[in-house]
């Protein structure tokens, strides 16, 4: 018989927090850092970021302490829908002739 072996649980506010952030709608990058609480198995929140870079979520991860970082960078799939959307105008724009 196989059993799942839970080692640690996610903390409820943080699933609602991480739910809200995958579906932001910001056009800017940010970061969730998680954690995990050793007296109580959660994994917990540990900082937020607005507006940070790749490099600057590296430079604030510790060295020698377990961090997971969630990055979301919606400023691409921002630009490519308003590319999208704006080649899609000029491409289909109906054409009109006066005879």
């Amino acid at each position: 018989m196989s059993e799942s072996l839970v080692v640690c649980d996610v903390a409820e506010d943080l699933v609602e927090k991480l739910r809200k952030f995958r579906f932001r709608k910001e056009t800017n990058n940010a970061a969730i850092i998680m954690k995990i609480d050793k007296d109580k198995q959660l994994v917990v929140l540990d900082e937020e970021h607005e507006g940070i870079s790749p490099d600057e979520l590296k430079d604030e991860l510790p060295e020698r302490q377990p961090r997971y970082p969630s990055y979301a960078a919606a400023i691409w799939t921002y630009s490519l829908l308003e590319a999208v959307q704006n080649v899609g105008l000029h491409l289909f724009r109906p054409v009109i002739a006066v005879v």
